[in-house]
């Protein structure tokens, strides 16, 4: 069965086909950086989380949408100086919807079938074999698939013969998930699946709607691949190093000069940025318009727009939130800082 309409030879014309990302989450785990800075915004290995997750779309993929709820004018602000080489879309939503309302509220822009990504996913798998799955199999969506050593922080599933999920359960405790195969958060799937979701109020994607969405045939597409979802300091920093240690062909090298400073590749420099007598590397990402003093030392670090670094300060597996001011001679080691505070 075939994704295109029927017309005549030579006259097939590609179909409009959408990727609709998810970015309305509030980021908790990266408290306090997020409380400014949206998580899907924040750098890793040169450009933001959001911009490494599109990439993942394929070639067919035409147009974005976004589906955005937790502070949209960010991410209006950064399309706008930073546009993404395709057209994306901004939908936001007045109050917080979940995955599944927030799939709702974008349905007008949807195309049949959409592609659907979560908005922190960071992988090296090809979404095009979802495609190719659905057109030979049938069936109203296909889902992507990692096996992990410890299933219990995502949605998990079992299969069928055939290759159909059979049964997916939602972050379920170790001990009793079925099966070390998870959710990747990349799937495909036939419009219809809108109609299936309830209208005007938060809805659980995964809990809510998935469950019964399995009698009318999901495929499981399951990828042996890295992978990683940024949600948390230590999976982002694990993230850059996985992008940092795959680089993409199609897309260009960020810049790495640092003119004064010691830079152990690989690392990712902002525009206006100085470092003279600074040591910078391996793993570090560099924000616009970073400060490091002599004598400092970065590593498996990323440093937002206009941070400063004290001399003689050490930064390693850390996060640093923009305009945040690291004293001289301050060792920073796995923290998460930022200079705002908790609204209210």
């Amino acid at each position: 069965m075939g994704l295109g309409a029927d017309v005549p030879s030579g006259e097939r014309e590609e179909p409009d086909v959408a990727g609709i990302v998810l970015v309305g989450g509030l980021g908790t785990r990266l408290r306090p950086i997020t409380y400014s800075v949206p998580k899907q915004l924040i750098p890793v290995a040169g450009q933001p989380i959001l911009y490494h997750a599109m990439d993942l779309l394929p070639p067919r993929v035409r147009r974005i949408v976004l589906a955005c709820g937790y502070k949209a004018e960010a991410f209006r602000a950064y399309l706008a100086a930073h546009p993404y080489r395709r057209p994306v879309t901004l939908v936001p939503e007045s109050t917080p919807l979940g995955t599944g309302g927030g799939l709702k509220n974008v349905a007008a822009e949807a195309s049949d079938p959409f592609f659907l990504l979560n908005g922190d996913v960071i992988a090296g798998f090809d979404l095009e074999e979802l495609w190719e799955l659905l057109q030979e199999e049938g069936g109203l969506g296909a889902m992507s698939f990692l096996e992990v050593e410890d299933p219990s922080p995502y949605g998990v599933a079992t299969f069928d013969g055939q290759g159909r999920v059979q049964r997916f359960v939602e972050k379920p405790p170790r001990e009793s998930a079925p099966s070390r195969w998870i959710n990747a958060g990349a799937s495909l799937w036939r419009r219809e699946v809108l109609g299936e979701i309830p209208g005007g109020r938060e809805v659980s994607f995964e809990k809510e709607v998935l469950p019964g969405l399995l009698p009318r045939g999901i495929l499981g597409k399951c990828y042996r691949a890295w992978w990683e979802d940024a949600g948390t300091p230590e999976r982002l920093l694990h993230a850059q190093r996985l992008l940092f240690d795959h680089p993409r062909t199609d897309r260009f090298t960020p810049s790495a000069r640092l003119p004064g400073a010691r830079v152990v590749p690989p690392v990712a420099v902002g525009r206006g940025c100085a470092g003279e007598g600074a040591t910078v590397g391996r793993y570090v990402t560099l924000g616009e318009g970073v400060r490091l003093g002599a004598g400092s030392q970065v590593e498996d670090s990323v440093l937002l727009d206009g941070v400063t670094v004290g001399e003689g300060a050490r930064i390693v597996r850390s996060l640093v939130g923009p305009g945040y001011a690291v004293p001289p001679g301050a060792v920073v080691e796995g923290a998460c800082l930022a200079r705002v505070d908790p609204p209210g």
